[in-house]
């Protein structure tokens, strides 16, 4: 419902409604905020992937199916590596096949080298995601290789990508900290960053893989990072760990990024990174755009529907804390 505020400028009434009073404020105290954010939901990939018991397929492809319901824009379906490394996604194909793509949805895959680039392919994948670090312990001990030699496998799957057509987004982890190194310095982020969107990444989700992060060395990283990658084709992946996640979001926000990564219930985690919990709620993230005044597509009740949906079938209480609000109420 539009309301009638007046904002005082010399002797100037202005008639805003809800959402345009919001960013006015915002833009008053000098913090403009975008006007639209793309969310980027990583749950059916990211969420699941460490998850010790597996998911049937049939509900990895309800979820999925939810979600596209719900209006988000972007749903990360699974991932095209080797089912020895991540048995939880040994059913890549299947999902693939059994989800029921939505017009103006992308789905896309992670795949980490050239193999799973072409059997992501092969399974109808229009778009795939390459996953690299900002620190060099941490590489090792996820992909099993440096950073060097990462993005040199990246630039086989990005040069594949662009001869068939395929969009590629690329991830850099431990943004803002690292479980074996400690504090990651920007100019390592930027640099990785710089590298994965030379060689073709339409966008670089930047990621708090451990959730170390704070709102202070969310902007010195992406200070430095902006120096070397346009603000446009930059997103945020924030983990909770700290309960950080909404404030280094807010002020990626008040930066110039419009894409957020997230994950529906909370969701996920990194076995590499102990005591680490899971990406951002989606459902916290789109409560939090919606107060703002940022418009998603994303209807937050069919959103919490598939929080609920996972949750039951993990039987597993929520992370989201607006879906535990929303419960209790």
């Amino acid at each position: 419902m539009a309301a009638v505020v007046r904002l005082v400028n010399g002797s100037l009434g202005v008639r805003l409604g809800r959402r345009s009073f919001v960013r006015a404020v915002a833009a008053s105290a000098g913090k403009s905020l975008p006007e639209k954010v793309k969310i980027v939901e990583v749950g059916p990939r990211d969420g699941l992937q460490n998850e010790k018991t597996i998911v049937p397929a049939e509900v990895k492809i309800c979820l999925i199916d939810m979600l596209s319901e719900a209006g988000l824009p972007v749903i990360e379906a699974t991932s095209f590596v080797s089912p020895k490394w991540v048995p939880q996604m040994a059913d890549q194909v299947e999902v693939m096949k059994g989800i029921s793509k939505k017009p103006g949805v992308n789905y896309p895959v992670l795949t980490p080298n050239l193999k799973g680039f072409q059997a992501a392919v092969k399974a109808g994948a229009t778009e795939v995601a390459i996953f690299g670090a900002a620190s060099e312990l941490f590489s090792k001990k996820n992909i099993n290789c440096s950073v060097e030699e990462s993005l040199q496998r990246f630039e086989e799957v990005a040069k594949a990508a662009k001869e068939q057509g395929v969009a590629v987004r690329g991830y850099v982890s431990c943004v803002l900290g690292c479980p074996y190194e400690g504090k990651v310095a920007p100019g390592k982020v930027a640099q990785v960053a710089k590298r994965l969107y030379a060689m073709g990444c339409y966008e670089i989700s930047l990621g708090d893989t451990t959730g170390v992060g704070t709102p202070g060395g969310m902007i010195e990283m992406l200070e430095a990072v902006k120096h070397e990658v346009p603000v446009e084709a930059l997103a945020v992946h924030c983990h909770d760990t700290y309960g950080q996640a909404l404030a280094n979001i807010l002020v990626a926000l008040q930066m110039g990024i419009s894409v957020v990564d997230s994950s529906v219930a909370g969701l996920g985690g990194c076995p590499y990174a102990q005591g680490a919990s899971g990406n951002v709620a989606t459902e916290d993230v789109v409560y939090m755009l919606h107060g703002l005044g940022i418009q998603t597509g994303v209807d937050l009740a069919k959103l919490m529907d598939a929080g609920a949906f996972i949750c039951q079938s993990l039987n597993r209480r929520t992370s989201s804390k607006v879906a535990q609000a929303a419960c209790k109420l």
